[in-house]
């Protein structure tokens, strides 16, 4: 995979979490009448996963999935797991957890931005003072 990708990927991974947060809220969970037609006697197959996302959110879970996953961002130096941390801070803000999922959005984007600059910048070279010392 060409450099160029790899560095973006953690960043389409972050959108397309947010985009699929915004259709999930916007298409299933918000319309009144997929609302209705889960109230049937004889509901559709997804019925249960929006009641999951409606209960998800009203109990916090997407906030605090979000907050565990930037908590092993910042312990350990993995850019998968900042872009993890980043991309269900994502999700959490678009499915009602506002604080919690804005918060850790940024702080997995400056993470993840932390650990991009350090890749990128070369390690200096001792100089010839330090190095008779």
């Amino acid at each position: 995979m060409p450099r160029i990708a790899r560095a973006a990927l953690p960043w389409l991974a972050i959108v397309l979490a947010g985009t699929g947060a915004t259709w999930l809220r916007l298409g299933l969970i918000e319309q009144p009448l997929l609302a209705d037609l889960c109230t049937r006697a004889a509901p559709p197959w997804w019925c249960p996963l929006r009641q999951a996302l409606v209960l998800g959110f009203l109990h916090g879970v997407y906030g605090w999935l979000a907050l565990a996953a930037l908590a092993l961002a910042l312990l350990r130096r993995a850019r998968g797991l900042a872009a993890l941390a980043a991309a269900l801070g994502a999700f959490a803000l678009v499915l009602y957890c506002p604080e919690s999922g804005a918060f850790v959005l940024l702080a997995g984007c400056l993470r993840l931005v932390h650990l991009d600059s350090g890749r990128a910048l070369p390690t200096p070279a001792p100089s010839p003072v330090s190095a008779r010392q």
